[in-house]
């Protein structure tokens, strides 16, 4: 997630450049055209590519949008995992009887689930980015859920499949009751359809069709406009079409990481550091003594 800093120049150009040098070839072969076959070119009315301008401006408002929107949900998915985890841990603590608590202890249910809990938010992460999900699980899972998961392709849906199993053993084993395990469980259901949320943000491609519209329309206006020039600025026409060019260019780059928010960008949601949130909160919760500090940023942005 990008902060609230200046950013650097090389950041924000170095993802339109090959875009930029295009344009550039693009306006210095229209100048030499121009001045080689000036009188044989029609006369562009400026009024033309206006409305290009004006259209394409209309189309990048939209796609950023509609982007901005998906960076938005996921935000808000994220936002829920936090709440049901904090309360999923909450209601294992308030359900479970004194005598089995003991949160310190190893093989305490209460510290079982928030670790698992912890596990899982760091796990969901790694598999929207496309990374390895079990990377740093060894730290919060027992040798035995990470056997379990080792079965499984999505490892954070086995992950709230060993929640239920420890659940249903909870309750057959009376330390719970029937009402309590009802309440957890609609805890699980709500963490189980952030998650499908987010993989269906994941999964689901923003048009492809779209982007290169976008750009046929933008190289389109570059020509039209380039003609339109001709007998009006001479040599200033390559940086104003340059000026024009990166604007645009900028527009569609930007609305375009803001609609994959798990692509693992400056960009993205920032789904590392919330897990540590959530580490740090379960863990304050158990009273242990080792809690670690909230991620630091990057330079310009949280992970």
């Amino acid at each position: 997630m990008l902060l609230n800093a200046r950013l650097p120049l090389r950041y924000i150009f170095k993802h339109v450049q090959p875009d930029v040098v295009r344009v550039l070839l693009i306006s210095i072969c229209f100048h030499l055209l121009k001045l080689s076959l000036g009188e044989y070119l029609p006369l562009i009315p400026l009024q033309l590519p206006t409305i290009l301008g004006s259209s394409i401006a209309l189309l990048l408002a939209f796609k950023t949008s509609q982007s901005y929107d998906r960076w938005w949900e996921a935000r808000k998915i994220w936002g829920a995992i936090v709440n049901d985890s904090r309360t999923l841990v909450l209601q294992a603590r308030t359900f479970v009887p004194d005598e089995l608590l003991r949160p310190q202890a190893p093989d305490s249910p209460l510290r079982t689930v928030a670790y698992r809990q912890i596990a899982w938010c760091y796990c969901l992460g790694q598999s929207l980015r496309g990374l390895d999900p079990q990377a740093g699980l060894a730290a919060h899972l027992s040798a035995q859920d990470l056997a379990y998961l080792q079965l499984h392709a999505n490892k954070p849906l086995a992950l709230l499949a060993l929640h239920t199993d420890q659940l249903k053993a909870l309750l057959q084993a009376g330390a719970i009751n029937a009402y309590q395990q009802v309440q957890v469980d609609a805890t699980l259901v709500r963490l189980c359809d952030s998650m499908g949320q987010a993989e269906r943000i994941k999964t689901t491609v923003f048009p492809v069709s779209y982007r290169l519209l976008v750009y046929f329309f933008i190289y389109l206006f570059l020509m039209t406009l380039s003609l339109g020039l001709v007998k009006t600025i001479g040599l200033w026409e390559i940086p104003v079409l340059l000026t024009t060019a990166s604007s645009f260019f900028l527009l569609e780059r930007t609305a375009r990481y803001l609609q994959d928010p798990f692509n693992n960008k400056p960009t993205d949601t920032p789904v590392t550091a919330i897990a540590r949130t959530v580490e740090i909160n379960l863990k304050q919760l158990l009273q242990e003594p080792n809690v670690p500090e909230p991620l630091a940023p990057e330079a310009f942005y949280l992970m």
